[in-house]
């Protein structure tokens, strides 16, 4: 069905969307999109509620303004709805849940500009949009991240596609192709350029050729002939192309084939303003100053007409003469010859002089002529190589040719400008169709092509002001295209709904079949113009006419209305006006025959080949093969039709190309690229949405999201769905336990319409807008609980601070209260104080006044009533008796006063005498003598003022006597006036009295007032004397601070630290004092254990020793058995398990411990031992010299070996019940409750062996007589020495393959010939002798006693200083962690918990690990001991089977060995020998057949070892050439087993191990004094003594080296699948799922690919480091094996985060911490820590704190650029970017914030490499690391099949 356009599709479409979601509209502050005229969309938000039949709605724009949005009532089209923040910035558009322009448009302008990401997925397209600069995107480590990745896991990418497409290929076995669209400027070129580097890069060529390079070397020669400079790009391509990129069946590049359409010949004559020609002609006008191009006669390219017309010579940043020797390289490495390369200069050159003809016109221009001296016509001629005057003749002629007669015409001047400029563009084209010949068949292969994946670039849809015949093929190409990429889509969709089984109908796309039928069907356009270009007079208007009269009822026709000449096309994208001028000449493309023959003739080969061409040949088409032709030419010439080409037209052969290329890619499965161009200015990142829009409509992009919508865009599978959505189910459902019935049931009850929603296979499918929906119901939701989250914790909170304030202000108020009580009180206390003072002084001063006024007073009257009386009485008797009154009234006042005075004083004295007055004065005495002190100081001071006063009242008071006598003298005189002169004198005395008051009174003021200020002034003085000292003070404590804080803090600290290390050593002491009781019994219960079990495990045929010493020795001679000890452990471990754990008393997890601590010692105790046996062989060397070998008959071997056998089932019976016993005694002891019973068994026990010991000494003097009654009775029938040389040499005991003591041997030697050299009588055997024999035993078991106790005290000592060395790391590790602890303390609370929490988790974790790795030991322990079992029970078969028959053996030289086994293994010298002819099997058996588990129980790098001491023998023997072969041989071999496996990783290890050993063999023997530093005088004896091997140390160095990468290689292709799933995807924290925010499709069918949890990475982890632990590898070397893996799996991680979105959040950056922290525990479990692979994680540990740090403030930002210090610039801001919100609840990081980030980072010198290169790898070191073992004690298997090597 043919809808109008693509925008009424879409707004059709999404009317009905909104009729379904019609109640969004109805809500309040829902956003919608409206159009606007300069950003096409506007968004906008709802204000008010819309309800049906509203006529407009009421919108609020983002800048606040109001706008209100018609509503056309008929139609009612409601604007689009916009999508919710979270979905914004999607990878897929069609993961949106509106799809829609102004959704599709918003989205990519949002990942372009803030998040700078110019690839977005749309369905199966890939729109790519121009950045205009360069970007870091494209280095080969993102090529190599994208590689092997689903599209759908990675960020849109052009290496998505690129990986896609290679690898269905690879899975379909199908061809690809890849269509790279878009118009002029877009980066169509750059795109399809990086598609094939990818190519290039990742399907490398199997073989020498290098033609992925000459794939990527044709593109400079491509775009030098066939790329210019346009108003819209710089580097346009003026032709399509499709690149056949050729793979063999592995999927290698094995060539590659190019074809070319419709190339530009018209801008070769004419270029419009600022543009240019083809770039080559710029280039080669740029180097003419080089000498070899100085015969072209260029100058600079504005100097010739061809390369001016566009004004504008060069290009911003671009050097035409560094191109053009790119350009030049670029032939040299297709294999274009030099003198073909300088030909195709010359035609370039002769093209731009032949522009450059000045032609003279004649006769108002119709007859022209060229002038034969123009210089550019003789270049033109001697460049091409063609005659000058036929070229000067037929420029300007023409020949025509009738029936009759052949004419000669001139032509016009603009026929010959036309005629020349057809020339050029044909020279050119012709030239253009050569080079792409050439490439073809540079790029071409002879291997069979299995598949190839095509990459078409070809021009996008175009229109001009002016569009002429090269914008209509273009246009007609893209229909074609369009209509091809239409159908794949609606294929695509429709059977994806198949695929999941849900019911679909047919969708209506837009199928512009009609329009393409428009143009080429029959009687199309084109048929018409070519049907006019064979008219001889056909004109363009003609044509056009034509067209007016066929096409104008068509839909897809149009005729404009202002002219005739031109057409209207109404493409799919846009309509299209056409000027319909030169459209037939540009149809036929005509050249005169007569410049063609010139050229033809040319004297250059080249030249001339490029015009040799069949009349019927299609020369659009190079891709067809040419083959040389020959061409006849018959004497008298033939007849040809004038001016006629007679070949097809240009759009003929377009057509007849274009269907060839959409037949091939009909036949591929196509992969789509779209290309924007965000403006047409070329500024980088700026994004112009007019004309984004106007490619979207052109390119398809809209088409395909209509597609997408018009059915089910939204898809998610059922775990993703209810993941995301589960929030909006009850309990009920959850409960249930299948997800797609629950899926199902939620779907049913949220939306009602059943045609919204189809559940498929795997996926639910989902109409447009039904995500959305969802989305609002889960936030609603969410909102709902966030609400009710915060009502009930702001209630809380407001509770608990309104219960504090209560609390605070309750106490403020009791506390406030009780101040001012107690305030009021002091004032009401000090008040009443006051006012009694006052009362008090008050009522003392007026008495003190009043005292003084009646002492006056009373004088006075004294005075005057004496004067009264006197004057009476000298009236009545004048002259008797003046002074009797007087004296009487004296002496009468002074008697009274005395008698007063004395009257009291007796009684006083008595009563002082008395006691009783003593006590009572004594009582208050002293408070009395204090208060009387205050008071006599009180009345000083007043008796002072009194004083004063007394004398100034004295001097008054005489002064006034003598006054009154002067008036009484006077009134005695004068007796008149009496009363008056007493009234005035009393008026005087009071005045005189109140001034007297009123002085005193200011004199106390003033006194007052000066004693306050005084004090006041000597209180501040006072302070600030104070201040200043305190100010002094503090100065000098501060400065003491400043030159002490820091002496100080460390003082504090090393204290704080000291007292804590001192506590800590206390209870590290106990500790250890407890492990060191524990680890006494348990090493005496081991070697009881050990003892049994070495017991038990000897086979037939081994002799008794007189103690228990061979028993305990035999585990150091016999090195194949060293795991036993572990065996034992495991079966008293499991008897307790058997008996039961509740039962157990044992510290199991001490035991453990203990058990590893003891493999250690035993390790120790081995290496002493081995000392100790070096001793005791130097000790009694003589007497093993002494010892004479007596061998007995045939009949006493048998005899012997008889009777040995029945004493070895008798003494197996024995061991089996001893053994029994034992271990019912272990169990019981583990039953027991008590752990203080441990000394006490242990000491049962030892006297349990020594019982033992005893009882065996017993069965050995039984064995000794029955011993010597055989060896009498012998005697008796035989002479001892008749059949010593009768002996078969291939006779041998039965226990000659075993190593026996020496002491063992010596005494059994020495007992027989006693016995020999005895009488025959039986009576020597008596009691006596029996006693001295087993005395000479228990001598034997004593001293072995002390031999065990110095070597446990040795032992013991040692292991104190490796406790001690333990206790240091511990101190040292506890300084680390109290660093981290006070790093921790300066962090905030909130961080604080949760790094405890992680302390926590990593405590568990690594505990746990501890015990699976504990397991796991014990479960390959067992495993190891039941191989060794059967090893051994095989052993023992084979032995009994062998003793009925004698080997054979085949050395001549064995006859003269001894049968005595035991003198043979001591006189070894850790030498073996063979013959020449034995290598090829030493070295078969020993490294190609041999299989790493064959010698799992030997001692580790055993085949090294043998190795040496074959070298050894040969050194010894002075052979070099068995030297030279031997390492030969050696090194070839393992160079062979290692590229037969090279895919296992035990067996690289393997060898790395043992070839790292052979080296250190070489250096520890080879004499050298550096090396051998800690060898033993033993080892010393075993150095090479002939030959310098220095330069075999270094071959099997390298061979180490490359050993070593291949095992890293190994390991990394192991671990590589495993790394982003583990890491990045793993769900370590529940809870914390990561889930895409809607249906991100997936569009590889590899969608099921299996992922791996992080338990099974180090699951790996652990099986590598526990294989190559076993192996023997040094550590040093496991340490950079880890290191490097560990640096891999930063860089994977890291990249692969840097390159997705859907992983950049926080939840992310939790589990990638929590996953990370496992790594760095396990690495601390293995003791891996200073192996530095901690350190390679730091990146991705930076990148997950970024992830989770808050990213909104300038603080903020400080704190991601000081804490991302392991991470570059483009990185951080890489992360920012990609930094998605999880739910709608998170923010997104603003623009302003990256901004600021990258603003402080601009300091840094980061290199501009985004990704980290995983593939690097550090370089690696061998250390020298000695063996202890010494080359006599290495046992050989028998399971090696050695047999053929002799020790010597």
């Amino acid at each position: 069905m043919v809808l109008p356009s693509p925008r009424v599709c879409v707004c059709t479409h999404h009317r009905t969307a909104l009729e379904m979601l019609g109640q969004l509209h109805s809500f309040t502050y829902t956003r919608v999109w409206i159009p606007d005229p300069d950003e096409v969309w506007r968004s906008a938000e709802i204000i008010k509620d819309y309800k049906e039949g509203d006529k407009s709605l009421q919108l609020k724009l983002e800048d606040e303004t109001l706008y209100e949005y018609p509503i056309d009532p008929p139609g009612s089209e409601l604007p689009f709805l916009r999508n919710p923040d979270i979905l914004v910035g999607q990878n897929d558009l069609t993961g949106l849940s509106y799809l829609h322009e102004p959704a599709v448009l918003h989205n990519l302008k949002v990942r372009f500009l803030e998040s700078n990401h110019i690839y977005t997925y749309c369905g199966i397209v890939l729109v790519a949009i121009n950045p205009f600069e360069q970007l870091p995107i494209y280095g080969q480590d993102v090529i190599y991240a994208y590689s092997g990745q689903n599209m759908g896991d990675m960020d849109p990418h052009i290496f998505a596609v690129a990986e896609e497409a290679y690898r269905q290929m690879a899975r379909d076995e199908k061809n690809q192709s890849i269509i790279v669209s878009g118009e002029s400027g877009a980066g169509k070129t750059v795109s399809a350029k990086y598609a094939m580097r990818f190519f290039a890069t990742v399907g490398g060529s199997a073989s020498e050729t290098n033609i992925e390079a000459k794939v990527l070397a044709s593109s400079p020669i491509m775009e030098a002939f066939g790329n210019a400079k346009t108003t819209r790009n710089d580097n346009s391509s003026r032709f399509g192309k499709y690149i056949q990129i050729g793979f063999d069946k592995r999927y290698h590049i094995i060539g590659a084939n190019m074809r070319t359409y419709l190339l530009e010949k018209s801008r070769v004559v004419f270029q419009a303003e600022d543009e240019r020609n083809y770039h080559i002609f710029y280039q080669l006008c740029a180097s003419s100053s080089l000498p070899e191009f100085k015969d072209l006669g260029l100058t600079c390219a504005e100097d010739f007409f061809y390369t001016s017309q566009g004004g504008d010579m060069s290009i911003d940043g671009v050097d035409d003469a560094d191109d053009f020797e790119k350009t030049r390289h670029a032939f040299t490495l297709l294999g274009v010859k030099e003198s073909h390369q300088m030909t195709i200069f010359r035609i370039i050159a002769a093209i731009l002089h032949l522009g450059n003809l000045k032609i003279q016109g004649e006769r108002d221009g119709e007859v022209c002529s060229v002038s034969s001296e123009d210089e550019h016509l003789s270049s033109f001629c001697s460049l091409l190589g063609v005659e000058h005057s036929q070229m000067q003749h037929w420029l300007c002629h023409r020949k025509l040719v009738t029936t009759a007669e052949t004419y000669v015409k001139s032509m016009s001047l603009h026929q010959v400008v036309n005629a020349r400029n057809a020339l050029a563009k044909l020279i050119y084209a012709q030239l253009f169709n050569w080079i792409v010949q050439h490439v073809n068949q540079a790029l071409h292969t002879t291997v069979k092509q299995h598949s190839f994946i095509g990459v078409l670039d070809i021009y996008g849809f175009e229109t001009f002001e002016v569009n002429s015949f090269e914008q209509f093929c273009i246009n007609y190409a893209n229909e074609k295209l369009q209509q091809q990429f239409n159908s794949h889509v609606f294929k695509l969709e429709q059977e994806e709904y198949m695929k999941e089984e849900i019911p679909w109908t047919l969708i209506d796309f837009y199928d512009n079949q009609p329009c393409i039928d428009l143009i080429e069907a029959k009687l199309g356009i084109l048929d018409l113009l070519d049907e006019e270009c064979k008219m001889p007079k056909g004109t363009d208007q003609n044509w056009a006419q034509k067209l007016y009269d066929r096409h104008s009822a068509s839909q897809h026709f149009q005729k404009p209305r202002m002219s005739n000449t031109s057409f209207i096309v109404l493409h799919f994208a846009d309509k299209v006006e056409y000027q319909s001028e030169g459209f037939l000449e540009k149809n036929r493309d005509t050249v005169y025959e007569e410049q063609i023959n010139i050229l033809k003739a040319s004297q250059y080969q080249m030249v001339a080949d490029l015009f040799q061409e069949d009349k019927d040949a299609v020369p659009a088409t190079p891709g067809a093969k040419r083959t040389p032709r020959i061409n006849v030419r018959s004497a008298k010439p033939a007849f040809k039709a004038a001016n006629k080409e007679h070949r097809k037209t240009v759009g003929h052969q377009f057509r007849n190309s274009l269907q060839l290329l959409m037949e091939t890619l009909n036949a591929t499965s196509p992969h789509y690229v779209r290309c924007i161009k965000p403006n047409d200015e070329k500024i980088p990142f700026k994004f112009d949405p007019k004309r984004a829009v106007q490619q979207l409509r052109a390119c398809g992009v809209l088409e395909t999201i209509r597609i997408s919508a018009a059915g089910f865009p939204s898809r998610w599978s059922y775990p993703d769905f209810f993941n995301r959505y589960s929030v909006l189910m009850n309990k009920r459902d959850l409960s249930k336990s299948d997800t797609k019935q629950i899926c199902q049931t939620l779907l049913k009850d949220l939306i009602k319409d059943p045609d919204k929603f189809q559940f498929g296979r795997t996926k639910i499918f989902f109409r447009a807008g039904q995500v959305a929906y969802l989305e609002k119901l889960r936030a609603d939701k969410f909102r709902a609980a966030t609400i009710m989250i915060q009502k009930t914790v702001r209630g809380w909170l407001q509770r608990a601070r309104y219960q504090r304030l209560r609390r605070a202000t309750l106490a403020l108020q009791r506390h406030t209260r009780g101040h001012l009580a107690r305030r009021l009180f002091q004032h009401l206390r000090r008040t009443r104080a006051a006012i009694i003072l006052q009362k008090q002084y008050r009522m003392l001063r007026m008495r003190r006044a009043f005292l003084r006024v009646r002492s006056a007073t009373l004088t006075i009257q004294a005075f005057a009533r004496g004067m009264f009386v006197r004057r009476i009485y000298r009236q009545v008797h004048p002259q008797e008796g003046l002074c009797i009154p007087v004296q009487f009234g004296l002496r009468h006042f002074q008697g009274s006063r005395d008698s007063q005075r004395f009257s009291g004083k007796p009684a006083l004295r008595i009563e002082a005498r008395s006691a009783q007055h003593l006590k009572k004065l004594n009582i208050g005495m002293e408070n009395k003598v204090v208060q009387l002190q205050r008071k006599v100081d009180e009345q000083n001071k007043e008796n002072k003022l009194l004083n004063e006063q007394l004398s100034m009242l004295t001097s008054a008071h005489s002064s006034e006597v003598e006054k009154l006598k002067k008036e009484l003298q006077q009134y005695q005189q004068t007796q008149q006036g009496d009363g008056k002169q007493l009234l005035s004198l009393q008026e005087e005395m009071e005045q005189l009295r109140m001034e007297l008051e009123r002085a005193h009174s200011e004199r106390e003021v003033l006194e007052d007032s000066h004693g306050k200020e005084r004090d006041l002034l000597r209180k501040r003085i006072c302070d600030l004397e104070e201040e200043n000292a305190l100010l002094k003070q503090e100065k000098e404590e501060l400065n003491s601070r400043i030159l002490c804080q820091s002496e100080d803090e460390f003082a504090r600290n090393t204290v704080e630290e000291n007292m804590q290390m001192k506590k800590e050593l206390e209870e590290e002491r106990s500790r250890y004092q407890n492990l060191v009781k524990e680890y006494a019994s348990l090493e005496q219960r081991y070697d009881n254990l050990r003892d049994e079990i070495t017991i038990f495990k000897q086979t037939p045929g081994h002799r008794r020793n007189p103690s228990n010493q061979s028993s305990l020795e035999s585990d150091s001679n016999n090195p194949s058995i060293c795991t036993s000890e572990i065996g034992d452990t495991e079966d008293v471990i499991q008897q307790v398990e058997e008996i039961g754990m509740e039962k157990a008393a044992m510290d199991m997890t001490l035991f453990l411990k203990l058990q590893k601590r003891v493999r250690e010692l035993e390790l120790e105790r081995k290496k002493l031992q081995a000392q100790l046996e070096k001793k005791e062989q130097e000790s009694k060397k003589s007497q093993v010299n002494e010892i004479k070998t007596e061998v007995t008959s045939e009949h006493e071997d048998f005899a012997y070996n008889s009777l040995k056998r029945q004493e070895l089932e008798s003494e197996n019976k024995k061991l089996k019940n001893d053994l029994n016993e034992l271990r019912k005694a272990i169990a019981d002891h583990a039953t027991q409750n008590n752990s203080s019973n441990d000394v006490q068994d242990g000491y049962n026990l030892l006297l349990n062996q020594l019982k033992l010991a005893n009882e065996e000494l017993e069965v050995r003097k039984e064995e000794v007589l029955i011993l010597r009654s055989q060896i009498m009775k012998a005697a008796q029938q035989k002479e001892t020495g008749k059949n010593m040389e009768s002996i078969s040499p291939n006779a041998s005991w039965p226990n000659s393959d075993r190593h026996v003591d020496q002491e063992d041997a010596i005494e059994a030697y020495q007992g027989m010939c006693e016995t020999n050299r005895k009488t025959e009588d039986w009576g020597y055997l008596n009691e006596d002798g029996e006693l001295g024999l087993a005395y000479q035993g228990l001598k034997q078991v004593a001293r072995l006693l002390e031999a065990q106790l110095q070597d446990q005290r040795r032992e013991h000592e040692e292991e104190m200083e490796a406790l001690k060395n333990q206790v240091d790391l511990m101190q040292e590790e506890l300084e680390k962690q109290q660093q981290a602890f006070l790093q921790t303390l300066q962090l905030s609370p909130e961080v604080q918990v949760e790094f405890g929490l992680q302390q926590e988790i990593t405590r568990l974790t690594n505990e746990n690990l501890d015990l699976k790795e504990l397991l796991e030991k014990l479960e390959k322990n067992e495993k190891k001991l039941k191989k060794q079992l059967k090893i051994y029970m095989k052993k023992v078969q084979d032995f009994e089977a062998s003793q009925t028959k004698v080997p054979v053996e085949r050395r001549s030289h064995e006859r003269s060995m001894q049968v005595a086994v035991q003198r043979k293994e001591k006189d070894f010298q850790g030498m073996l020998e063979y013959y020449k002819e034995d290598e090829p099997l030493l070295i078969r058996n020993l490294i190609t057949d041999l299989k790493p588990q064959a010698v799992s129980a030997t001692v580790p790098c055993l085949p090294a070892y043998i190795l040496y001491m074959c070298i050894r023998h040969a050194d010894y023997i002075n052979d070099d050439q068995k030297v030279h072969s031997l390492l030969t041989s050696t090194i070839n071999g393992v160079k062979k087993v290692l590229k037969k496996h090279q895919d296992d990783f035990e067996m690289t290890s393997f060898w790395l191990a043992n070839t790292c050993r052979l080296l250190h063999c070489l250096k520890q023997y080879s004499g050298e004094e550096c090396f051998m530093t800690q060898n033993t005088a033993k080892q010393n004896e075993h150095c090479l003594k002939n030959f310098d091997l220095t330069e075999y140390r270094q071959v099997l160095g390298h061979l180490s080296i490359q050993i070593y990468q291949q095992l890293i290689n190994i390991a990394e292709g192991i671990l590589q699948p495993m790394i982003v799933s583990a890491v990045l995807e793993n769900e370590s924290i529940q809870g914390l799922s990561i889930v895409k925010l809607v249906g991100y499709r997936k569009y590889s069918s590899n969608a099921g690919d299996s992922s791996y949890s992080l338990d099974e990475m180090i699951r790996q982890l652990n099986t590598f480091h526990s294989i190559m632990c076993d192996q023997g590898l040094d550590p040093e070397i496991i340490q950079q094996v880890f290191k490097q893996l560990f640096y891999m799996i930063n860089a994977i991680a890291l990249n692969n985060l840097l390159l997705r979105k859907d992983v950049c959040s926080w939840s992310t950056g939790m589990q990638l911490r929590f996953n990370i922290s496992q790594l760095e525990e396990w690495l601390h479990g293995k003791n891996l820590q200073q192996s530095g692979a901690a350190q390679t994680l730091e990146p991705l540990i930076q990148a997950a704190q970024l992830l989770q740090l808050k990213k909104k403030t300038s603080e903020d930002a400080e704190a991601i650029c000081s804490l991302c210090t392991s991470l570059t610039t483009q990185q951080i801001v890489k992360i920012l970017n990609l930094y998605t919100p999880v739910n709608e609840f998170e923010e997104r990081v603003t623009v302003a914030f990256i901004r600021n980030i990258q603003k402080q980072l601009q300091e840094r010198n980061d290199p501009p490499q985004l990704l980290l290169d995983f593939k690097h790898m550090f370089p690696v070191l061998f250390p020298f690391n000695p063996s202890a073992i010494t080359m006599d004690s290495i046992h050989l298997p028998a399971s090696l099949n050695l047999d053929f090597l002799n020790k010597v």
